[in-house]
């Protein structure tokens, strides 16, 4: 089976999708022929008009159903509204940095819940549906920070250990059905929030765009170059073909070669 049009048919739901890794996942599935429903916490005029031009250029059915993946119950009800989810894509995450002694409460909170927590009420409400129809792929959106820590970052490190643990358990439970449970690991990814980062970074340390890539940004990845949503919206296309049909349980690293380290 070729990765073009090998998802005519089926649905996906990528959550934390209106910009991003989750975006350009959405769109690399309905390149691949999948119906998407794409999700954040918003409910603007333009992430209904995104899905819609989404559709349109892929010819498939697209749409944007607003959940906050901090509420369980909009979590699960993200997946009810979908109505099917053949393959469930756990994109949304949140970060803070601070250590421990003075991480805020609340925000620790936060982070479990959106990138940990949220994962396990989608997976739990897709599952059946992947069962009823024979066939499905839950994909989480991990980290470099799933495999390997940085100071400062308790919460999404724990988060993102959790992810994977939650994946590796989905896969047994689903490993005698054509159902594969995996996790991606993304190191740095030049998203236009990191893009945006980039100029102020270079004031602080007075380094040109160059420098601050390469010595600040980088400075764990070592190819020295940023890893690309469109390479990780390939990774999910991949995972979702019969290529991938026996890869369960596992992470795949695209960070440049920082957990090689």
């Amino acid at each position: 089976m070729t990765l073009g049009e090998s998802l005519r048919g089926k649905t996906a739901v990528v959550t934390g999708s209106n910009s991003g890794i989750g975006l350009a996942i959405a769109k690399a599935l309905a390149g691949a022929g999948a119906d998407v429903v794409l999700n954040s916490f918003t409910d603007r005029a333009e992430d209904h008009a995104l899905a819609e031009q989404i559709g349109h250029e892929a010819g498939v059915s697209a749409r944007y159903v607003a959940a906050d993946m901090s509420d369980p119950a909009q979590c699960r009800d993200l997946i009810a509204q979908a109505g099917r989810c053949d393959i469930l894509v756990n994109n949304a995450g949140i970060q803070h940095v601070a250590p421990i002694p003075e991480f805020p409460e609340g925000k620790w909170d936060q982070i479990i819940a959106i990138n940990l927590s949220s994962a396990f009420h989608t997976t739990a409400m897709a599952l059946p549906m992947m069962r009823a129809a024979g066939w499905g792929r839950v994909i989480n959106v991990a980290s470099a920070h799933g495999l390997t820590a940085s100071p400062y970052k308790s919460a999404y490190v724990a988060a993102k250990h959790g992810v994977i643990g939650l994946t590796k358990t989905t896969a047994l439970e689903t490993a005698q059905e054509a159902i594969t449970a995996n996790a991606i690991c993304p190191g740095y990814v030049l998203t236009p929030i990191v893009e945006k980062q980039i100029p102020d970074t270079m004031k602080e340390y007075a380094m040109t765009r160059e420098e601050v890539i390469e010595k600040v940004m980088l400075t764990r990845q070592p190819s020295k170059q940023f890893a690309t949503v469109e390479q990780i919206g390939g990774t999910a296309v991949f995972l979702c073909s019969e290529h991938a049909a026996q890869m369960t349980g596992t992470t795949l690293s695209l960070d440049g070669g920082w957990t090689a380290l």
